[in-house]
């Protein structure tokens, strides 16, 4: 199935004393909303994503994309 996102929420949270900036948080954001996700479902969509962008997803809204 083919998903995209419209909404986002990452967890931008770091184990160690390192900060991110907001410009590599807005990065990953628009690399979720921009691309169409080819995913099996909703748990297989969030590890796409999570793989491709490196952030832990906190909340997720989408639609699926019919052809």
């Amino acid at each position: 199935m083919q998903f995209q996102v419209t909404f986002i929420n990452f967890d931008f949270t770091l184990d160690s004393e390192e900060e991110i900036t907001q410009e590599e948080m807005d990065e990953a954001v628009d690399c979720a909303l921009s691309t169409v996700w080819d995913a099996d479902d909703e748990d297989d969509l969030m590890e796409e994503i999570t793989a491709a962008t490196g952030w832990f997803i906190n909340s997720i809204d989408y639609r699926h994309i019919l052809k």
